[in-house]
């Protein structure tokens, strides 16, 4: 690339998203070589490598992932991200011409900045500021829900029993043993403890105590409105992969502000929506452009505490994922945060300002400007300590996939809202979205576990059962 893009000559600046979007390049901010300006730009071909992003609390981290967004949205690429703070709803709106954006813009070149809305949906598991996003515990698996519910070894062995006992139950002709919701789950737990003596030489011991264990897991999930999030309809990932008329990719986002209070909801919930998007696309090798950007913030959430079976599946899907054409970013305060194996995952990189009051902190930074492709221009540790707000040091990768020389950047300014949307705002706009409000906006309840054994154990109800397993002698459905 040549020149800075968006740079022009014109008099009466054009809001055009499209302007940061040349030859296949994003524009991120501009870095200076002497007195010339450098365009540090994303690769879209090679976005799909993943990314991360780091940076103490009010170092400019949210306002880089909304230039993210806008970029990819540009492009032509959905985008997923969770707004922690709520500040990532104003890409949803046009900005305002603010001093300081207009003068960064200047500061990097930008003739042409002005000031323009993305195309948003909004999405929220409470349903409240934004469209409801569910999800079957049949879909959620034993190895997620053992984590959210924060179960032992031997308690996650007796959840599996559940999930495999209701499955055989299905495959063997009862349709409705369906596992939707928590309620489903709790009375299959029930059951399956009622029976414990018949089902041990098929699945094993389920132990009483254990059973009571995990039907009070399911009480404290009920009292954080966990349950809300399971159920129908469910979410359809596809639904995240759209453009708008204008070829403009909608940016799906998330409202995290109420759901960081369950830290552990949040991270299962979104490592449950990578391997969803893993296992649902198809695979279509290196692309143009991605299908699907994640920005996945607060990432640090995802490793806490996780057990090495999540963080193997973790690892697994962030390593293959770009095959599906997905591109990961993750974002958190320290490159630290990340596990190594997942970290040598991830190409593009964008470090905000670090600090170090601690022996602890300064071998952090030390650590972090190790991982960067080194300058002799800059020093790396010293830089990082430096950054002003809005300043970051870039490595992008380009050509094959090379990461470049770490450089001292200049975020460009976002042409939508700095700041969150108004209640009133927001409310429009997801009535607006008319495909997701009739698809998501009311719940469905159908038969399934629960009324199934509530069915099964009525007098009526348990001859219909002997019946069944009579029928079943002679090859008949139930």
């Amino acid at each position: 690339m040549t020149k800075t893009p968006g740079a022009s000559g014109a008099e009466n600046p054009v809001a055009d998203p499209r302007d940061y979007v040349q030859d296949g390049l994003i524009l991120i901010g501009c870095s200076h070589s002497g007195r010339e300006l450098v365009p540090e730009c994303i690769e879209l071909a090679l976005a799909n490598r993943h990314g991360l992003v780091t940076g103490a609390t009010g170092t400019g981290k949210t306002v880089t992932l909304q230039v993210l967004a806008e970029g990819f949205s540009a492009a032509g690429v959905p985008v997923f991200a969770a707004d922690i703070k709520g500040d990532l709803s104003g890409i949803a709106v046009k900005g305002d011409p603010s001093p300081k954006l207009v003068a960064r813009a200047e500061e990097i070149g930008l003739k042409r900045y002005g000031n323009t809305s993305f195309p948003t949906a909004f999405w929220d598991i409470f349903g409240v500021d934004g469209h409801p996003v569910r999800a079957t515990v049949q879909e959620m698996g034993p190895l997620l829900l053992s984590r959210l519910m924060e179960l032992t070894e031997p308690q996650e062995g007796v959840l599996n029993i559940a999930f495999r006992w209701a499955q055989d139950e299905r495959e063997a002709g009862d349709e409705r043993m369906s596992i939707l919701d928590l309620k489903d789950l709790r009375s299959v737990i029930d059951e399956m403890g009622k029976r414990a003596a018949s089902l041990r030489s098929k699945y094993g011991h389920v132990a009483t105590s254990t059973v009571g264990v995990i039907q009070r897991r399911l009480l404290v999930l009920e009292e954080q409105a966990t349950d809300k999030f399971f159920g129908e309809p469910a979410l359809d990932i596809m639904d995240f992969l759209k453009v708008d008329a204008d070829g403009h990719g909608v940016v799906n986002v998330l409202a995290a502000e109420k759901l960081m209070d369950t830290p552990r909801l949040y991270a299962t919930f979104l490592l449950w929506l990578l391997t969803e998007l893993f296992e649902k696309l198809p695979e279509v090798g290196d692309l143009e452009k991605p299908k699907l950007v994640f920005l996945f913030d607060e990432a640090h959430l995802l490793f806490n505490d996780a057990p090495k079976a999540v963080l193997e599946q973790v690892e697994r899907v962030t390593r293959l994922i770009r095959s599906k054409g997905v591109g990961v970013y993750y974002v958190t305060q320290s490159p630290g945060d990340v596990p190594d194996r997942v970290s040598a995952q991830l190409g593009n990189r964008i470090q905000h300002a670090l600090r170090a009051f601690t022996p602890k902190e300064q071998k952090a930074i030390r650590a972090a400007a190790q991982t960067f492709r080194p300058n002799p221009e800059i020093d790396t540790e010293r830089a990082i300590q430096e950054l002003k707000v809005g300043e970051a040091l870039v490595s992008l990768l380009h050509d094959k996939g090379e990461p470049s020389m770490v450089q001292r950047t200049l975020i460009r300014p976002p042409m939508s809202r700095v700041g969150p949307i108004t209640a009133e705002e927001r409310k429009n706009l997801i009535a607006k979205d008319k495909a997701n409000l009739e698809k998501y906006g009311q719940s469905l309840t159908r038969e399934s576990a629960y009324e199934r054994l509530q069915s099964r154990n009525t007098v009526g109800g348990q001859i219909k059962e002997r019946l069944s397993k009579f029928s079943n002698l002679f090859g008949l459905k139930r």
